[in-house]
C-alpha cells in the first residue's frame, strides 16, 4: 500500500498567487478544473521530484493545475530522473518524472511500494535534446553523431579539428579548446543523449547506456542548471541540456542523413511517432524505444521522452483523486499547450493522450 506524502525537500516555486485568496474565488474560472466523483473541486497536497528537463513545464503545469483547483497543493523536486524515480520506488512521494523508463530492479521495487496493483508509466513530455554551445564568433554550427562521440569521448580538442571543418566549410572556426561539459548526476537527459550516440555512431562511442556519464573526459555540472551555467561560463563550451533551457547559446544542428536539422518541437515528434513501443513491460507501462539512427528527413533525432510515474493505488481518496486530477491536466491539450509555451516542448499526440488516461483512470484506493 502506498506510504503517505513525504514532501519533497526543494521544491518548484510555483507563483503562489495561483493558490488565491478569499476574495478571488468569485472570479476564478473552471477552466481546467478538476472535479471528484462528488462534483467538488480536488483539495490536498501531493509531492512529487524527478527531471529536471520537465521543471519549466512542471512550472506551468502546477501553477494552471492550482489556478482551478485553489485548495490544491501540488509540489516538485527537481532533484534529476534518478534521484526522482529512487524517491518514487522508494515511497518518498506520490508521483514521478523521468527522462528514461523504469529498468527491471526499478519495476519490482515499484511494484513493491505501489502494492499488488503496481504502477503507470506514460509519456507526458516531449522535447528535443539541444547540442548548445558557447562560440560567439560562430553562428551556425553543423555537428554529426561521429563528430559529437569524438567530441564528448575526448578525442576531438579544440574547434579546428579536420572532422568538425569538414563538417562546417564556410565557418571560420577557432582554435578555441573544447571544453564538453556532461551531467554529474544519474540523468535521463544524460541516458537520451547517450542512447543517441550508441546508435547513430556506434564505431566512435563504444560505451553502455545508462544515465550515469561513462567517461572521464569533459566537466562535469550536477542537473540542467548547473549544465546551463557551465556552458555560460566559458567561452568553448559544449553540451547536451534540454532545448528550454537554451536561452541564447549558440545550437547546433545534426546531420540526418543527408542533411542538417535543427532541433524543433515538429522534428522532435516526429522521432517520436516512428517510434515502438518496448516490449514486456507491466500493463500501464506506455514506454517507447527511439530510433535515435534515423536517416529520415526532418527528423530530429536527440529527443527525451520524459515520463509521468504514479501508483495504480494510493492509501486514501483524496490522494488518488489529486492524482488522477494532475496528471489528467498535463496531458490534456490545455496543460500540453501551457507546457510548449514555457517550455518550447511537442504537445503529445491524441494516441498517446488516449494511452496515457486510460491508465490515469485506473488509479483507484487501495481496498
Amino acid at each position: 500500500m502506498r506510504r503517505a506524502t513525504v514532501p519533497a525537500a526543494l521544491v518548484l516555486a510555483l507563483g503562489l498567487a495561483a493558490c488565491g485568496d478569499a476574495s478571488d474565488d468569485e472570479t476564478t474560472t473552471d477552466t481546467g478544473a478538476e472535479e471528484t466523483s462528488t462534483g467538488a473541486e480536488l483539495s490536498g497536497e501531493i509531492a512529487g521530484a524527478g527531471a529536471s528537463s520537465q521543471g519549466a513545464a512542471m512550472e506551468a503545469w502546477m501553477v494552471g493545475f492550482m489556478d482551478a483547483n485553489p485548495d490544491a497543493n501540488v509540489t516538485y523536486d527537481p532533484i534529476g530522473s534518478g534521484g526522482g524515480r529512487e524517491q518514487f520506488t522508494s515511497g518518498g512521494t506520490d508521483f514521478a518524472g523521468s527522462d528514461a523508463y523504469l529498468g527491471d530492479d526499478e519495476i519490482a521495487a515499484a511494484e513493491e511500494t505501489c502494492g499488488a496493483e503496481g504502477f503507470i508509466e506514460f509519456a507526458g513530455y516531449i522535447s528535443p535534446i539541444a547540442v548548445a554551445y558557447n562560440l560567439p564568433e560562430v553562428e551556425q554550427l553543423n555537428l554529426s553523431a561521429s563528430a559529437l562521440a569524438q567530441i564528448f569521448d575526448g578525442q576531438i580538442t579544440t574547434w579546428d579539428d579536420p572532422a568538425i571543418a569538414e563538417l562546417n566549410p564556410d565557418a571560420e572556426l577557432p582554435d578555441t579548446n573544447i571544453t564538453a561539459v556532461h551531467r554529474s548526476d544519474e540523468s535521463g537527459t544524460t541516458e537520451n543523449f547517450v542512447d543517441y550516440l550508441a546508435q547513430a555512431a556506434p564505431e566512435d562511442w563504444p560505451y553502455e547506456v545508462s544515465g550515469d556519464w561513462p567517461t572521464q573526459s569533459g566537466e562535469a555540472a550536477p542537473q540542467t542548471q548547473g549544465v546551463r551555467a557551465a556552458l555560460d561560463g566559458g567561452v568553448g563550451t559544449i553540451g547536451y541540456i534540454d532545448a528550454s533551457q537554451v536561452g541564447d547559446l549558440g545550437v547546433a544542428a545534426i546531420q540526418v542523413g543527408d542533411e542538417f536539422v535543427e532541433y524543433s518541437p515538429e522534428a522532435a515528434a516526429a522521432v517520436v511517432d516512428a517510434a515502438e513501443v518496448a516490449e514486456g513491460r507491466p500493463t500501464y507501462s506506455f514506454a517507447f524505444d527511439l530510433p535515435r539512427d534515423t536517416t529520415e528527413s526532418g527528423v530530429y533525432p536527440i529527443v527525451l521522452v520524459s515520463y509521468q510515474l504514479a501508483c495504480l493505488e494510493y492509501a486514501d481518496q483524496e490522494t488518488a483523486d489529486l492524482v488522477k486530477g494532475f496528471l489528467s491536466y498535463v496531458i490534456s491539450p490545455e496543460g500540453q499547450d501551457a507546457a510548449a509555451q514555457n517550455a518550447g516542448s511537442a504537445p503529445i499526440s491524441d494516441e498517446l493522450r488516449t494511452q496515457a488516461q486510460e491508465a490515469i483512470d485506473a488509479i483507484s484506493v487501495a481496498g
